[in-house]
């Protein structure tokens, strides 16, 4: 085994990756660029030829950035991949182009992956980490844990920031969402449960209410912040009325169509669920990547 280990998460709108030191168990670095891969997605049924070229460059870039054999990473995407009817010729192309092997993984394990890194960020933070659920608001899908002792109840629903905003009816969409959470949930009892959030919606949101912006973001600083849902009605309103030159500052290259789209899917969430508060995490799939390799080594 390599002294490093390297995973990457292609999403369905970011891209990221971590490098990992094995021997003194510490990040040496990570990469993240939105790639928007499901954009278009939902009109077409396929990966646009635009989204493969943002996603083969960033691939490109981290390799450069991190110094890493891409052929030894562990490579994994989700939903946008496992919706297009081209992901498979797509794969092979970001394969050619970088040497990255990319495998197809189903929101089941998604959501596992996810928990291992979110129990991490729990138990780094000291939480009770008995009774617990997450949300995490991806492109093109979005995962609820829920953690009751040693019982784990999982659902990877099919709407995400990307496709939702471009559904033929955003609003009925919406309704939907709330539907299939509820069915979800139905039976079971979440009082005194801590309520989890992880992806580029709410950790955009942490950075903002940090007082830092795209540029200077920093997941340390955001990691263990408190969303309450009348920051999401704030922020809400401000994504509405910003300028361009603003957005950009804000949120970088996001399309702010994709951010405020993940406040609404945000707030639905607390809104069927019953929450008022959440603590956000930087934590994701590609910090579970890693810790499940490292478990599979250590035993």
């Amino acid at each position: 085994m390599q002294d490093y280990i390297v995973s990457m998460d292609l999403g369905s709108n970011s891209f990221r990756v971590l490098k990992y030191d094995c021997i003194n168990n510490q990040e040496l670095g990570e990469y993240e660029k939105v790639v928007a891969t499901a954009d278009g997605l939902s009109q077409s049924g396929n990966i646009s030829d635009e989204a493969i070229q943002r996603i083969t460059s960033a691939i490109q870039e981290s390799i450069q950035k991190l110094e890493f054999d891409p052929t030894k990473a562990i490579c994994i995407t989700t939903a946008a991949m496992r919706k297009a009817n081209n992901s498979q010729d797509v794969l092979n192309i970001i394969e050619k182009e970088t040497g990255a092997k990319f495998k197809i993984i189903d929101g089941d394990k998604e959501a596992e992956l996810t928990l291992l890194a979110i129990k991490e960020a729990i138990k780094r933070h000291g939480f009770d980490n008995k009774k617990f659920l997450f949300v995490d608001i991806g492109g093109a899908s979005s995962e609820l844990v829920i953690v009751q002792n040693d019982k784990v109840f999982k659902k990877s629903f099919d709407f995400g920031i990307v496709t939702m905003s471009q559904s033929l009816n955003p609003d009925i969409s919406l309704e939907n969402a709330k539907n299939d959470i509820l069915n979800f949930i139905q039976g079971i009892d979440l009082k005194d449960f801590g309520f989890y959030a992880t992806a580029g919606t709410p950790t955009t949101l942490a950075a903002i209410k940090q007082g830092l912006n795209y540029h200077t973001y920093d997941k340390h600083k955001i990691n263990g912040t408190l969303i309450s849902r009348e920051d999401l009605k704030y922020y809400l309103e401000l994504f509405c009325t910003l300028s361009q030159e603003d957005a950009s500052t804000l949120v970088g290259s996001r399309k702010i169509e994709f951010v405020i789209m993940g406040v609404k899917i945000f707030d639905v969430f607390y809104d069927t669920l019953g929450f008022e508060n959440s603590v956000v995490f930087d934590d994701g799939l590609k910090e579970g990547i890693v810790l499940d390799a490292l478990l599979m080594v250590n035993g």
